[in-house]
């Protein structure tokens, strides 16, 4: 038994199939579920048991554990921007005294397909994740399905990809395993550092100026003068 409960955060757009894949991880047994609170019923709801709900609240998530759970699959909520949810995970995970499994994207391939402004939105999740699941590939062109899969790859993700079908993983063990494999250094035990910008120019043109150290933060975390975000995304509500 682990020393602290195992959360896996499951990204994607409402609708996309996630509640029917982890309805499939749920039968080994062990296992809970905590969903967005707000989100519309699903087929797959049936299999799920008794679901906690959480709820957003001003930038901070608001719910707890399933009592004597193991192993928790935290799905996000799909139609709100990822970027908010995943920077607020972090402090909730503390709080609720439990450790990050993996991150887990469920794509709606035809979704993604249909309005390709997405893709921006999906690179974001990705970054994030350790597993990307191909879901929702039925009518979609073989071709977007490789050329997807080759985005991913072409920007040297580390995390592992692989498709979905019939609501189903092929090795739900090899998706599951507590290893990171994001590119995202954001839920690292160990903190990165990073030179802090110089903002004095007597210090910039001295040759013994010190460098002071500041913890780093993720890229898609840097807000602007002002609270907006350096790297807006896409709002995934205008095409569900």
């Amino acid at each position: 038994m682990a020393e602290k409960p195992l959360v896996y955060l499951i990204l994607g757009a409402t609708g996309s199939g996630r509640r029917e894949i982890v309805a499939d991880w749920l039968e080994e047994g062990g296992a809970a579920v905590i969903l967005p609170e707000g989100e519309a019923a699903d087929p797959a709801d049936s299999r799920l048991g008794a679901a906690e709900r959480w709820r957003w609240n001003g930038g901070a998530i608001e719910g707890r554990l399933p009592a004597g759970a193991e192993t928790i699959f935290f799905l996000a909520d799909g139609r709100r921007n990822p970027v908010d949810q995943i920077e607020a995970f972090g402090p909730w995970l503390e709080t609720q005294g439990a450790e990050l499994a993996r991150i887990v994207t469920v794509v709606d391939c035809r979704l993604a397909e249909q309005h390709p402004p997405l893709l921006v939105w999906y690179d974001v999740c990705v970054h994030f994740s350790d597993v990307v699941l191909l879901n929702r590939r039925e009518g979609v062109a073989n071709k977007w399905v490789s050329d997807f899969q080759a985005r991913i790859k072409g920007q040297f993700y580390p995390c592992l990809i692989e498709v979905v079908k019939e609501g189903r993983v092929r090795n739900p063990a090899l998706i599951l395993e507590p290893r990171a494999l994001r590119m995202s250094h954001a839920f690292d035990d160990e903190v990165e550092w990073e030179a802090a910008e110089e903002e004095d120019e007597e210090a910039e043109e001295s040759d013994e100026k010190e460098v002071e150290l500041q913890p780093a933060v993720d890229p898609y975390f840097v807000r602007l003068t002002g609270g907006r975000r350096e790297k807006e995304i896409p709002h995934i509500e205008k095409y569900l």
